[in-house]
């Protein structure tokens, strides 16, 4: 690219707000980027970076000593995840998602599944697309096949569907529908 061209890239292109860089780059989270940078271990351009601070291309952002760039492509995998693995990027745990994926790219999950569940678990190295995608106010639904042991009655699904004490709060309304003898799927709506 030419030093013109260049310049003209960079006089053209909209700040952006360093939280949102470090999100689109895979780093982290938006909310994880503030404390990275509140903590000291962000740098732009050599000196310690504040919160909400803008940046522009071309200046060098570093977490810690490694220099961090914002991906070119957004990646977004399909995974089947089986029983037995958790969905968490903690490091000391065997049996995280991350570990058991090995993806080249820092990838992260989109929403999660308990560690006896399984089945589809979207993962993207892009943290807006996170956001969007599970900010409680966007209403999405998310379905469930349950097998319990005992027969399903319709008493039962009346009852789930209006919703169900858990620790301090109720859930939602939400629509139940018998599979089998001792399996139903349920579709729960998240947010206000």
């Amino acid at each position: 690219m030419s030093n013109r061209i260049k310049e003209e890239f960079l006089q053209k292109s909209e700040p952006v707000r360093l939280n949102k860089y470090l999100s689109e780059a895979g780093v982290c989270s938006r909310r994880e980027a503030d404390r990275l940078i509140e903590t000291g271990r962000v740098t732009v351009d050599g000196q310690r970076a504040q919160t909400g601070m803008r940046i522009v291309p071309g200046q060098v952002v570093k977490v810690g000593n490694k220099v961090v760039s914002k991906q070119d492509e957004m990646i977004v995998l399909a995974v089947n995840k089986p029983r037995g693995i958790v969905c968490t990027e903690e490091r000391r745990e065997r049996d995280s998602i991350v570990r058991f994926l090995n993806y080249p790219v820092r990838v992260t999950y989109i929403g999660r599944l308990d560690k006896d569940s399984h089945g589809l678990l979207l993962m993207t190295n892009n943290g807006d697309i996170i956001n969007k995608m599970m900010r409680a106010a966007n209403k999405h639904e998310k379905e469930y096949k349950v097998t319990v042991d005992k027969e399903i009655t319709e008493d039962f699904l009346k009852k789930m569907a209006a919703g169900v004490p858990i620790l301090d709060t109720v859930t939602r309304p939400c629509t139940v529908k018998k599979i089998g003898k001792y399996t139903f799927s349920i579709i729960l709506t998240q947010g206000g």
